[in-house]
């Protein structure tokens, strides 16, 4: 078998591009960008069109609305703070986050509102960056009122409008009462989106600013951020949903005139990004250089740790744990076997091909990331369709199951 210095096997290679062609050839995915690094060294494939009924084709730096997938970059914004001792883990989230202040919390998790008891502690940053603050989305309770009231309240998306401003976000949040005491239960999504408002009002400066200052910028992500300028938005593809019956696809957002095209009010930590699979690339290889990137130190080594390593207790890994794997056959398996670091899932067991000790994310408009620190390996995995059907994330998996068999 042939091989070469990148510690990449040409006849794996090969074989994770016929794996996507595959994907692509099925036409339940339009295109795809994917990205694999390790070292110095990084082979990318473009594979299909920006658009299902064909268009310009998919090329390296095409942007893609990276949805969840943001969660890992824009943590690193709260990680800077810590690093500074702007913020502490165990402080209150009282002085910058009032809203929070003085919680009731349901008396049962799906009972009705207004029967609820005091919060036997303030919410913590700690809470915050471990989504344990007590409120999100959780699959065992999707039915239960306070579910209905978080997603009338503070939902937005294509159907539902974009969000107000940060601080009418709060307001309402704050008119909710906690699901659970805060640092009981892990849930999804909510505590990334309070945070980015927390870094935010710690730094005076909107989230997107100290992100670039801090992040973005000296990592050269260039084509990141929460819209895409009007010169490159040719290069961001539609957004499609295929119906789950059919499989015909529908556009979940356009381009021009879509939920990027211009600068948004609330900057969402939780999935507000675009951005690229090199710009990607270059974060993930930076904290598999523990917080170093060409020479420069932008996150201390003990905050690439922390990020990076499971920080759930048993208990909340339990509820982590029934949450993905009631939706296991809808996702292909992705976020199952898994801990929580800040803002990113970590391998706490084999899962399937990928070792213990991976970490990153996926989000539901068909995009992934993960970093693999037992063998430097990188992997970006972009297209533009998301998950109302499971082909992206089979796509997602095939991709790392291969991944992993073209090492040298």
């Amino acid at each position: 078998m042939a091989t070469n210095d990148s510690g990449f096997t040409g006849a794996g290679l090969r074989r994770l591009r016929e794996v996507l062609e595959r994907h692509v050839e099925s036409g339940k995915i339009p295109g795809l960008v994917a990205l694999v690094g390790r070292g110095d060294h990084t082979h990318v494939e473009a594979i299909g069109t920006m658009r299902h009924d064909g268009g310009p084709p998919m090329r390296r730096d095409t942007i893609f609305r990276m949805a969840s997938t943001s969660k890992p970059v824009t943590m690193a914004a709260a990680m800077v703070l810590l690093d500074e001792c702007r913020l502490r883990l165990d402080d209150p989230v009282d002085p910058w986050l009032p809203e929070l202040a003085d919680r009731q919390v349901l008396r049962q998790p799906d009972g009705p509102l207004d029967d609820t008891v005091a919060a036997r502690r303030p919410i913590t940053v700690r809470d915050l960056l471990t989504s344990t603050f007590g409120l999100g989305t959780d699959f065992e309770s999707m039915t239960s009122p306070i579910r209905a009231a978080t997603f009338e309240r503070l939902d937005y998306s294509v159907a539902s409008g974009p969000a107000p401003h940060q601080d009418e976000w709060m307001r309402r949040l704050g008119e909710l009462p906690l699901q659970y005491q805060p640092g009981v239960r892990w849930q999804y999504d909510l505590s990334n989106e309070v945070t980015g408002v927390l870094v935010s009002r710690v730094t005076g400066q909107p989230l997107e600013t100290f992100l670039r200052e801090r992040i973005l910028d000296p990592l050269g992500m260039n084509d990141t951020g929460f819209h895409v300028p009007a010169d490159r938005i040719d290069r961001l593809p539609p957004l499609y949903g295929p119906d789950p019956q059919t499989g015909a696809f529908t556009v979940w957002d356009e381009a021009a005139g879509g939920m990027f095209s211009t600068p948004p009010v609330f900057q969402g930590a939780g999935g507000g990004l675009a951005s690229t699979a090199d710009d990607y690339h270059a974060y993930f290889r930076m904290l598999l250089n523990h917080g170093m990137h060409n020479g420069t130190r932008i996150l201390s080594r003990a905050a690439v740790e922390l990020m990076t390593t499971n920080r759930l207790t048993p208990a909340q890994m339990t509820a982590r744990t029934a949450m993905f794997d009631s939706v296991a056959h809808l996702s292909s398996g992705q976020g199952t076997a898994a801990g929580w670091g800040f803002g990113m899932s970590v391998n706490t067991s084999r899962d399937d091909y990928t070792p213990v000790g991976r970490y990153g994310w996926f989000g539901g408009t068909g995009t992934t990331a993960y970093a693999d620190p037992t063998h430097q390996l990188t992997g970006i995995l972009l297209t533009q369709t998301g998950l109302s059907t499971p082909d992206s994330p089979r796509a997602m998996t095939d991709f790392f199951t291969t991944l992993h068999q073209t090492l040298n």
